[in-house]
């Protein structure tokens, strides 16, 4: 069906045209429209015939001429923002973190996506294992890029079992007409000891490094693995440890080395959590030739301590009058010893800063996960209920969801804060940001 136009942005080509709410867009220059992708590609001309379906019946037909800038928006909304319902994951991977939820939470969080649109538009990872011939097609028509692709291995057999699709084997088919069609590709490989390691890893890297520059980059990362996998019956896998995650690193960085002369990059990035696993430092900002895979937790804390110590940098040595203010913070085990050296720089320099760091241990996931952004409100009140913590709280802003207020188990920050009797301030990723919370004296 075609998408629904819900309003007219005042001032926009659309309304000084006439469009109107409750038609639906049927075409754009003769172009049928049936998703935010048709929508976007067609609508960036300056001039356009525009086709809508009035809700009359029978139903009937407009047609409207506009001129505008090009690429300036064309000013309509939709029901909704892909104008089409998202496509959710028909795959059953072995190493699924959503598999591993425990029931009982927001029915949001079940929800898995495998959405090209989304990929293109919010950078989520696909898998390529639901796309029809002409969604293939149009992808390619369109020059829709870049795209993000899960790929974990490109042996078809292997990755058909990893992700539990008869569908799974073509991947590397597809990334190649992709890459023929001048595609741009980020992709992630997450990495299970005992199946897509080692010579299956290595055999992953080689076939992607030969549609370089249309992968542009590829990220690294350790299985996720909660403690609920037994209970729920799942595939039994085995956590990445300190000297797997020392092999995976080794293999990656070998292979990087042998690829970078040639071509000027790495290709290959491993996650930061794969450093932390290893207990090896985390790399300087030069590894991540400008943070491609940032947003899958690739130098997210190198980033976040160069960020911190400029702006420190910036920052006079506070008066030695100053009077002291107490708080806390609040991190995951892995990123705890970095917060706490930066606490501890930071106090160095400006004598009224007087913090303490507490790592949360994840119990409602499980031991093996570490990381701040799956730490649940009731761990947190749990674990800090009674520990001296100052005037405020300090926490990763990623902890919360749903509108920045709301813990993954559904635990608000303000019940969070009345528990704990504090202030409890979400801090971005953002080194600058943290910086300015540990100085700032008020709630």
């Amino acid at each position: 069906m075609h998408p629904l136009i819900t309003g007219v942005e005042p001032g926009s080509p659309a309304e000084k045209a006439g469009l109107c709410p409750g038609d639906r867009l049927i075409a754009i220059n003769g172009n049928e429209i049936s998703d935010v992708l048709d929508y976007m590609f067609h609508s960036e001309e300056a001039k356009l015939h525009i086709e809508t379906e009035s809700p009359a019946r029978p139903p009937r037909r407009r047609s409207f001429r506009l001129r505008k800038k090009e690429g300036e928006p064309l000013g309509l909304l939709f029901e909704s923002y892909l104008m089409d319902k998202p496509r959710s994951c028909a795959n059953k991977c072995l190493f699924c973190f959503i598999d591993q939820l425990p029931p009982g939470l927001r029915e949001t969080l079940y929800f898995k996506d495998d959405d090209a649109r989304l990929s293109f538009l919010t950078g989520s990872y696909v898998t390529l294992t639901n796309l029809s011939r002409r969604e293939l097609d149009r992808i390619m028509s369109l020059r829709i890029s870049p795209i993000n692709v899960s790929v974990h291995s490109t042996n078809p057999e292997l990755r058909r079992r990893l992700l539990g699709s008869k569908n799974a084997g073509d991947c590397l088919e597809i990334m190649r007409a992709f890459a023929g069609a001048r595609i741009e590709m980020n992709c992630q490989i997450v990495v299970c000891p005992g199946l897509n390691d080692g010579a299956e890893l290595e055999r992953t890297m080689s076939d992607l490094a030969e549609l370089f520059p249309a992968v542009a980059s590829v990220s690294i990362v350790p299985v996720g693995l909660t403690r609920y996998r037994d209970e729920l019956g799942l595939y039994p896998l085995e956590p990445v440890g300190p000297e797997k995650a020392r092999e995976i690193i080794a293999s990656a960085e070998a292979f990087s080395a042998g690829f970078m002369p040639e071509h000027g990059t790495r290709l290959f990035y491993c996650a930061d959590e794969l450093f932390l696993k290893a207990g090896l430092d985390i790399p300087p900002r030069d590894y991540y030739e400008g943070f491609p895979q940032y947003e899958n937790g690739v130098g997210m804390l190198r980033s976040l301590e160069d960020e911190f110590m400029a702006a420190l940098r910036g920052v006079e040595a506070c008066p030695s009058g100053s009077e002291p203010h107490e708080f806390s913070v609040a991190t995951g085990l892995a990123s705890r010893p970095l917060l706490a050296k930066l606490l501890q720089i930071a106090e160095s320099k400006c004598y009224y800063i007087n913090g303490s760091v507490y790592g949360i241990e994840n119990r409602f996931f499980g031991n093996t996960v570490d990381v701040a952004g799956l730490i649940t409100g009731r761990d947190l009140v749990a674990q800090l209920k009674g520990k001296p913590l100052g005037s405020r709280l300090l926490i990763s802003a990623g902890m919360l969801r749903h509108g920045g207020d709301m813990f993954l188990d559904s635990l608000t920050l303000e019940d969070a804060s009345r528990e704990l009797g504090v202030p409890i301030v979400p801090v971005p990723n953002d080194g600058a940001e943290l910086l300015k919370a540990f100085m700032n004296r008020g709630a």
